[in-house]
């Protein structure tokens, strides 16, 4: 169906780029510096977890059933720590360890054991040849820099309304054994703010790799981050497991760096047993224990799951207003235009856009140059590839409402002008 630009004549669309071509002389007039690149928690958001700062004092007690919090030991973490974690994530304590403040961190960590060690009794990946990673995109620009780093090759797959294309990864996991991993954000994906449906979590726990050292990096973040009346059910990926007769496939990871402090929150990591005992012979080459005041704290601070739904409704309070105003924005700016698409999440920090063939790079480059920082063109693929050049990140939780409300209305005008000056290069 052919679009509202595609409709008019050249004349009209002559018009309409003159028109819009002053309105960005007038925005660039106005010097305008507003950040919407990466996907961080406002200070509104930050201060709610400012009474933590006060529950550590020199007369805490420095201990957590066995564990010791004032020296060595307790190296998978405070056992009410790693209780917190579990109900977080919905699975064992005993199988779980919290270690650090950032799950991308642990994610590294595993990555570095693979390709130097190896995983399941096999040969490091490094002596196996080129090695591949499967990259669900649109996703995380971190994720794919993580496996890039160590020269694995990063693989594109198809990203639907409900997670990957399990046919394609189905395809290459089980038919080549030198793909090693791929990489998931399952529940409220970074960047389209989707949940994968339940289908799809059992075709992942269904998977047969032809690799014994493959694993899916699970990778939670956003578990507990709904911020509308609805929260998207995610079916837990070791129940479907479980169900399927399958082990030793999933390595899940969660964080509280967006339920607490950016890069002084908690992180952890499960498996399955199996996978549990390599993992914690490997980070006893690297740490002697964790870091375990922080960890303390946020026990006391969030206390269990329902202090930290609570937690999470005082952001929601915080975030959805933020989400609102990118839905009206757009849908007011380019709904009826037919030029662009774009996710309409229930939780997590992103929305995924779409813009006509040819137009992310220069729609983001426009808003540059007006003034407003965005994510990187082609940062949701691997390498920085989109083959399309039509996504774009929209990351609205940082700015204030007042910044975000400007930046928006930049980015209407920028998408427009882009899609007009396309579709008149193409007559």
């Amino acid at each position: 169906m052919p679009n509202a630009y595609q409709l008019m004549s050249t004349e009209e669309l002559d018009a309409l780029i003159a028109q819009l071509e002053e309105k960005t002389d007038e925005i660039r007039a106005r010097k305008l510096s507003l950040d919407m690149a990466r996907g961080k928690p406002s200070a509104e958001q930050t201060a709610l977890s400012r009474p933590m700062l006060d529950l550590l004092t020199s007369d805490t007690p420095l201990v957590d059933g066995n564990g010791i919090v004032d020296n060595y030991g307790t190296p998978d973490g405070l056992p009410s720590a790693r209780r917190l974690a579990a109900e977080i994530l919905g699975v064992e304590a005993e199988n779980v360890i919290v270690n650090g403040s950032s799950s991308l961190n642990l994610m590294h960590d595993l990555v570095a054991n693979g390709f130097v060690h190896g995983i399941a009794g096999q040969k490091p990946w490094y002596q196996q040849g080129q090695v591949k990673f499967l990259c669900p995109s649109p996703g995380y620009d971190r994720h794919f820099a993580v496996s890039a780093s160590f020269g694995i090759e990063n693989i594109p797959v198809p990203m639907g309304a409900d997670g990957p294309d399990m046919d394609v990864v189905r395809e290459l996991v089980e038919g080549d054994p030198q793909v090693k991993g791929i990489w998931c954000v399952p529940k409220y994906a970074n960047p389209t703010g989707i949940t994968y449906s339940d289908e799809v979590v059992r075709a992942f726990a269904a998977l047969k790799p032809a690799a014994p050292d493959f694993r899916i990096f699970w990778d939670n973040a956003y578990v507990v981050h709904a911020f509308g009346e609805q929260d998207d059910e995610l079916l837990n990926i070791f129940a479907a497991l479980e169900e399927a007769g399958n082990d030793n496939l999933v390595y899940e990871f969660g964080s509280t760096a967006k339920v607490t402090f950016p890069s002084s929150g908690i992180a952890f990591v499960t498996a399955s047993p199996a996978d549990m005992a390599e993992i914690r012979a490997a980070f006893a080459v690297e740490r002697v224990s964790s870091e375990k005041f922080s960890q303390l704290a946020h026990v006391l601070f969030l206390r269990d799951l329902a202090g930290v739904q609570e937690q999470m409704a005082k952001h929601a309070a915080i975030v959805a207003p933020r989400f609102e105003l990118v839905e009206r924005k757009l849908t007011d700016g380019l709904g009826e235009l037919g030029i662009a698409d774009w996710t309409h999440p229930h939780g997590g920090y992103f929305v995924s856009f779409e813009g006509p063939e040819g137009s992310a790079k220069a729609i983001v480059s426009l808003m540059k140059e007006l003034g407003v920082v965005m994510t990187g063109a082609g940062a949701t693929w691997p390498y920085g590839n989109d083959p399309r050049d039509t996504n774009i990140r929209i990351a609205p939780t940082y700015p204030s409402l007042e910044d975000l409300s400007s930046a928006l209305d930049v980015f209407v005008v920028v998408v427009k002008l882009v899609a007009a000056r396309l579709e008149r290069a193409s007559r």
